[in-house]
């Protein structure tokens, strides 16, 4: 593909490396809220999308009102995926949506929620999400998916219109049909999602290039996991995720990548992975940057 128009827009180069570090799952549980705080401040990320469903979105809501400056989305979540810890939607406890499992919580799995969930009763529960994070005082800066899950030619009408109705930039990256069945997209889905992002650009839809992210099942050595990562990112804007937690007892109950999600914390709050952001030649920029382009 030709090279991304926002470098132009932003005043870089065709081979400017922009990343935006972005902490995904925040609200899901207190650990993730504190972890956002703690690397906010430290100045190693540029992002965060908080899960309206969960039970800590409120407290993820209130640090946003009183840090009015913080690049905070909505991560669009129609799952539940831990076992002992659940969440389910805002919009409905109809079964007839197709969004609850048989004990009235989201599906624990993408499959199940492609296999059962009502494209319009998904399109409502997003426009609550989003709605919802307005209402308590987010400064909502872009629309993101949580596994995923809504990444799917049923969905993404839903995805897309709910960023345009909120005038917000939508995670999904530049590509054609060959870039999306690289990334697991059967082929008829991924020449329609081709034709989307040809359609959002031509529109002048602020678009990322590439997606990458931090392990969640090799907690060891996670600094130098991300500085190779970070040091090998290609040209273009990178949506580069971890998920962050503070290591606590609740977030040991609940998730059995507990340890990846800590170490991904204590990477990213390391003096060596800030001194290789601040020397790598990456433009660290958030998507409130992106949605001043709208």
């Amino acid at each position: 593909m030709q090279p991304n128009p926002i470098l132009k827009k932003f005043g870089f180069s065709d081979n400017d490396r922009l990343v935006i570090i972005h902490t995904d799952d925040i609200g899901m549980c207190q650990a993730s809220v504190q972890a956002f705080s703690d690397l906010w401040d430290f100045g190693t990320i540029s992002s965060g999308a908080v899960m309206m469903p969960c039970p800590w979105a409120p407290a993820a809501a209130e640090y946003c009102r009183l840090h009015p400056g913080v690049d905070m989305g909505v991560h669009a979540t129609l799952n539940s995926e831990w076992d002992t810890y659940r969440w389910g939607p805002l919009s409905t406890r109809d079964p007839g949506s197709g969004m609850l499992d048989s004990e009235g919580f989201f599906h624990k799995n993408t499959p199940a929620v492609q296999e059962n969930a009502d494209p319009d009763s998904v399109l409502v529960e997003l426009m609550l999400q989003v709605q919802r994070a307005l209402e308590w005082g987010i400064d909502v800066t872009h629309l993101d998916t949580h596994m995923g899950t809504v990444m799917h030619p049923q969905f993404a009408p839903a995805y897309f219109q709910t960023g345009f109705s909120n005038k917000i930039p939508v995670m999904i990256p530049r590509g054609d049909a060959a870039h999306f069945e690289s990334m697991g997209v059967e082929t008829n889905d991924a020449t329609g999602f081709a034709d989307i992002v040809a359609m959002l650009e031509e529109q002048g839809i602020p678009l990322i290039d590439h997606i990458s992210f931090m392990p969640l099942d090799q907690p060891e050595d996670q600094v130098e996991h991300a500085k190779k990562l970070l040091g090998n990112l290609p040209a273009g804007v990178t949506h580069f995720i971890l998920h962050p937690s503070i290591d606590s007892p609740e977030i040991r109950a609940m998730a059995d990548d507990w340890q990846s999600r800590v170490a991904n914390y204590k990477a990213f709050m390391s003096h060596e992975v800030k001194e290789f952001i601040k020397i790598s030649g990456l433009q660290l920029i958030g998507y409130r940057t992106l949605r001043e382009l709208l």
